[in-house]
């Protein structure tokens, strides 16, 4: 998939009719899916491409940083999936005062024609667009009729008989509630990040872990889960992982995610490592001593391969 860091980028000349998909696309849910999937449908029809439109910042952060929400994804998991789920090329449009000052016919004139020579463009039923959000998709439809494009408005998809947003994958993930938001994403919810040198404390009581900086914005809820790992040659582990402080050995600061990799033995200090989280297994306790400790983490190994055996979850992405 082609990257574009603004539309000035994208030279058009000569390419085919381009279906342009537009969502600011955190998480990339089930939602966000279903206006891919039939962007996807769309450009297939004419052979054209598949083209996604989103935004840096994210709006909410230009208008209001202090309240903008912590995002799902990382940039880089938010572009791997969009591939994954069958986009030709992304822009990433910078949303700055000139970008939000379009009138809904500029945005349509300058962006959607001039720039990406949109045949199709595909957006959500409560999409709104340009200044002061005055377009909806009836004013981006008659804009549509009178420059040449065709305007789709998806209905939103649902689970449960709510919405599937953002918003709602977010909340669950902040809960703790990790099976739930894997069935809004599609997938489990997962952390990227690198792994670090840590205080060495797993090693001496023989449950050795991997200490991730994670990429990502949003951490789910201090506990301990079963997840699994990707590590950097792709090949996937089973883990626990726990989020938290380490009360029994009183570390304070940020949270901290500390992963042991099922049957591991390696070294991962400096790589790359994935954590999609399947299932909450236990709060985050402090324990009298490590002896309690080790023993609690050993029946948390247990528990995360028999959790693991059963789960029917697609790998994390």
């Amino acid at each position: 998939m082609r990257v574009y860091a603004s539309s000035a980028d994208l030279s058009s000349a000569g390419d085919p009719p381009t279906t342009v998909v537009i969502g600011n696309f955190d998480g990339v849910h089930r939602g966000h899916q279903a206006l891919l999937s039939h962007a996807r449908s769309l450009a297939e029809l004419e052979g054209g491409r598949v083209l996604a439109l989103t935004f840096d910042p994210h709006p909410t952060r230009f208008f209001a940083a202090a309240l903008a929400p912590p995002l799902l994804t990382t940039r880089a998991q938010q572009l791997a999936l969009l591939s994954r789920h069958g986009v030709d090329a992304t822009v990433i449009e910078p949303f700055d005062a000139t970008f939000a000052a379009l009138t809904p016919r500029a945005f349509a004139e300058r962006l959607l024609v001039a720039a990406l020579r949109a045949r199709h463009v595909v957006v959500g039923a409560d999409f709104v667009f340009g200044q002061r959000r005055a377009g909806t998709v009836p004013t981006l439809r008659a804009l549509g009729d009178e420059l040449g494009f065709l305007t789709h408005g998806v209905e939103p998809e649902r689970s449960d008989g709510a919405v599937i947003s953002s918003t709602r994958v977010r909340e669950l993930v902040m809960q703790g509630a990790l099976p739930a938001a894997a069935r809004l994403l599609g997938r489990p919810y997962a952390l990227t990040g690198t792994i670090e040198r840590g205080a060495g404390r797993g090693t001496t009581i023989g449950v050795p872990t991997a200490n991730l900086r994670p990429d990502n914005e949003l951490l789910p809820a201090p506990g301990v889960y079963a997840a699994i790992a990707i590590l950097p040659d792709q090949v996937q582990r089973g883990a626990v992982v726990n989020i938290g402080q380490a009360p029994t050995f009183a570390r304070g600061g940020t949270a901290i995610v500390e992963a042991h990799l099922l049957d591991f033995k390696g070294v991962l200090l400096g790589q790359p490592l994935e954590l999609g989280f399947v299932e909450r297994l236990r709060d985050e306790q402090r324990f009298p001593g490590a002896e309690a400790l080790v023993a609690t983490i050993h029946r948390d190994i247990d528990e995360a391969r028999r959790r693991l055996a059963r789960s029917t979850e697609p790998p994390p992405g």
